[in-house]
């Protein structure tokens, strides 16, 4: 994914644009992105999505890890799913972060011929925050372009946001998540090698890394759909997915997540897994013996298989 500098726009002429992280691609994002492709088609502009990236938070406050719920190249292929005409990951940095609405807003020339900015009534942009939605329609009545205001998506009285989906996955509302997301919660790692322990169970597992911070969900057990487009698998091939330290076997450890494909095999080393989380099982916790853990993770099996319908009943 390539990242544009401020100053390095790729030449687009008449846009209409908003701004955001865009984690998740949640129903509120697309609602925003709604809003922004009506308002081009209006004036016979671009819609434009600008992505900032890394995580603001992790730029004003060094040492801060903001979890993403959606790897960043799949951000940008959902916002141009949700209607954006382009999708601008654009680098956040402590120069962009010091600019002026004005300066911020006047720099997206030439790239960009501004037509207007869509946005929240509570977001803002720019140094100390200043650009709120009242000084966006100051600058943009002296410089050509409309302010648009869209009120936020809510869903059951409350507005949807990341860090409430974070909330619903680190409490195991995988239900909750994909309703305000309007997806399944998804994962993307690089399957690693591990120390085989669930193919000594009889599971073989495959053990992702990630090249971005994954939001998880709370430790447990889930039913998944996984897809591994070069070796075949998918897409959306039912699977079990282990996220935990597997305490059985550690007293203390780091978080895995591990996939076990039913009714497959073959090698996977290597390769790009997408893993769509469907349902939590259980809770992870630890068992007396190893014979008690290969039990429990039979019944998991069997369970995973009465809800997608393959346990032949």
């Amino acid at each position: 994914m390539k990242v544009h500098a401020f100053d390095g726009l790729p030449r687009i002429g008449r846009a209409v644009i908003t701004m955001g992280v865009f984690d998740g691609v949640h129903l509120g994002h697309r609602h925003l992105i709604e809003a922004t492709r009506h308002a081009a088609e209006a004036t016979r502009a671009a819609s434009v999505a600008i992505v900032f990236t890394p995580h603001p938070d992790e730029v004003i406050r060094p040492g801060t890890i903001v979890a993403r719920l959606l790897p960043p190249e799949v951000v940008l292929e959902r916002l141009a799913s949700a209607g954006a005409d382009h999708a601008l990951p654009v680098r956040f940095d402590d120069d962009v972060r010091g600019l002026t609405p004005e300066a911020f807003l006047d720099g997206l020339a030439p790239a960009l011929d501004l037509q207007a900015v869509v946005m929240t009534p509570d977001s803002a942009f720019g140094r100390g925050r200043s650009g709120t939605m009242a000084r966006v329609s100051e600058i943009g009545a002296g410089r050509g372009f409309h302010a648009v205001p869209v009120t936020p998506a809510s869903v059951d009285g409350e507005v949807v946001s990341s860090s409430r989906i974070r909330g619903a996955l680190a409490s195991g509302a995988i239900g909750d998540a994909a309703g305000l997301l309007g997806a399944a919660p998804l994962l993307r790692g690089t399957v690693i090698h591990g120390d085989a322990r669930g193919r000594e169970l009889g599971f073989p597992t495959a053990n992702l890394a990630f090249d971005y911070h994954p939001a998880l969900p709370a430790l447990g057990i889930y039913l998944g759909r996984a897809t591994v487009t070069t070796r075949g698998v998918g897409p959306g091939h039912p699977a079990l997915v282990s996220v935990g330290v597997r305490p059985t076997f550690h007293d203390r450890g780091s978080v895995l997540v591990e996939v076990y494909l039913l009714d497959w095999d073959g090698d996977l080393y290597d390769a790009t897994l997408d893993v769509e989380l469907v349902h939590r099982l259980r809770a992870e916790r630890r068992f007396d013996s190893t014979d008690a853990l290969v039990v429990q993770m039979r019944q998991d099996e069997a369970e995973a298989r009465r809800l997608i319908g393959l346990d032949g009943g």
